[in-house]
């Protein structure tokens, strides 16, 4: 521990000594993120304090909503027509640091084995590319191993709370007591949401793994997703719904009634999402009562998942300031204390270690406890050739359309299994 505190303090002396040189000439700084208030807010606080302790340099922070910022990613750095730094999103790291459109972290600002004991595995992952790091995960995604519970609707049905569930049965047994259907029989409160498009995927890769199996072939390019572990995962998925009854996958999905909202509106009593939404649900719904708990392994007796990693801070290979970039990336993503308050401020699990194990932060974001015990459980996802396209084009849609009753569970993992090594062959 002291040998990394020590790691630290020198990374962090190294970091107040670069920047803009002798030069004091006024510099614009141009940061790209999407939009998101919790975020948002917490970046632009750190902005101010970078500008105020850099009085030369002036940050001109834009956002984008989702689909126009990826699509601006997928534009502009290919096209080495970029912001400075860019707050990316978990996955597309690598695939533009492979393009030469990111630049590589400098050694005298961080090297790989410094940031291997600061933050950890999964979202370190996604920020370094063959051996090479090319950023600082700002947040560990985790779209798995927590729930959003509402204790209005688990007191209204008389069920303990909070819950404490042993194994994902008793999850779904306390779903089917909270679930309610109109007089005409439609689903007005689903027991538990997890038909959205993130916890599908997630939990598809996750309970193979859980079960012992893998979802790269041996090439470790290719997939693996018409094994006896994916199978048996999606007829857990399926039979949820189609057998236990605690959510209507017509009504209840990633384009209907989103877990986030619903949950909010008090439209299911489980909303089994990120702890990323909490930071968003306090500024949206500010009289929300809601806690976030821990769920039990899908498919197995211990928890196994991946991670697209997180978002991560950046510097585009076309920026004339590399070294002031670099500076305030490190300044925002680096900095403990800086780290500390993002996290706390947007709600999002930290991807450095000493921040986590901070009593500090679980104060500031209690219901992070539920996951904080699970993190060093997390791998990254590795290289999926398009995360995007996999999760939402091929594994969400083909699973929610079996979830739905439209296709069997051996037919929904030849799909995918097909489709995904299509994708992998089209990409070479």
């Amino acid at each position: 521990m002291k040998k990394l505190l020590f790691v630290f303090v020198m990374a962090s002396l190294l970091l107040a000594a670069c920047g803009g040189g002798a030069s004091n000439e006024p510099v614009e700084i141009r940061v790209w993120g999407h939009q998101a208030p919790a975020f948002n807010e917490a970046n632009q606080k750190m902005f101010d304090d970078f500008m105020a302790a850099n009085p030369n340099v002036t940050i001109k922070y834009e956002t984008f909503p989702w689909d126009v910022f990826i699509q601006t990613i997928q534009t502009s750095l290919p096209a080495s027509n970029t912001a400075d730094v860019i707050l990316i999103p978990g996955g597309f790291t690598c695939r533009y640091a492979a393009g030469g459109q990111l630049l590589e972290v400098p050694a005298d600002v961080m090297t790989v084995d410094a940031a291997k004991g600061i933050f950890f595995d999964a979202p370190l992952g996604g920020q370094t590319c063959d051996g090479k790091l090319y950023g600082f995960p700002a947040e560990y995604n985790l779209e798995y191993g927590g729930a959003y519970v509402n204790p209005a609707l688990f007191e209204a049905a008389g069920v303990a709370y909070p819950p404490k569930w042993d194994n994902w049965d008793a999850v779904v047994a306390d779903a089917k007591k909270m679930t309610v259907l109109g007089s005409d029989g439609v689903m007005t409160t689903a027991g538990m949401h997890y038909t959205n498009s993130d916890q599908l995927f997630t939990y598809f890769l996750a309970g193979m793994l859980e079960q012992g199996g893998s979802y790269f072939a041996e090439d470790g390019k290719h997939f693996n997703f018409n094994s006896p572990e994916a199978i048996a995962t999606i007829q857990k998925l399926m039979d949820m719904a189609q057998t236990d009854g605690i959510v209507d996958p017509i009504i209840f999905n990633g384009d209907s009634e989103w877990v986030g909202d619903s949950f909010a509106q008090g439209h299911n009593a489980i909303g089994v999402l990120g702890s990323w939404y909490a930071g968003d649900a306090k500024i949206g719904y500010p009289d929300l009562k809601f806690d976030y708990v821990t769920l039990p392994p899908l498919m197995g007796n211990e928890h196994k998942f991946v991670s697209v990693g997180g978002w991560g801070y950046v510097v585009g290979k076309s920026t004339k300031h590399a070294d002031i970039a670099w500076k305030l990336a490190a300044f925002l993503g680096a900095n403990e204390a800086n780290v500390m308050f993002f996290n706390s401020k947007s709600a999002t699990i930290p991807a450095m270690k000493s921040v986590a194990a901070d009593a500090k932060y679980v104060e500031a974001v209690p219901f992070a406890a539920a996951v904080l015990p699970i993190l060093d459980a997390g791998a990254y996802q590795g290289n999926l050739t398009d995360s995007d396209q996999l999760a939402y084009e091929i594994v969400y849609p083909t699973i929610l359309d079996a979830i739905q009753g439209n296709q069997t569970a051996e037919e929904a993992a030849n799909s995918i299994h097909e489709t995904a090594n299509a994708m992998v062959d089209s990409a070479q």
